[in-house]
């Protein structure tokens, strides 16, 4: 993530929370950096699976990873 993706995280976050009349717009923020995290990873952990990278026995860690909350 740039820089300027966390800009324009954070005041998405803050747009979010006065619209939702939040005062911890710092909570959002970290749900959506969270997130994007999470989906990076499970972006990779898809890539090996596709390529044959098979570490995980029967379970497919892209889902796993995407299910996490």
């Amino acid at each position: 993530m740039t820089r300027q993706d966390i800009d324009h995280l954070w005041f998405r976050a803050m747009r979010e929370s006065i619209k939702a009349n939040e005062d911890f717009t710092r909570y959002r923020f970290a749900a959506m950096v969270a997130a994007i995290e999470r989906e990076e990873c499970a972006k990779m952990a898809e890539a090996f699976y596709h390529h044959g990278y098979d570490f995980t026995g029967d379970l497919e860690l892209h889902e796993a990873i995407r299910n996490m909350k």
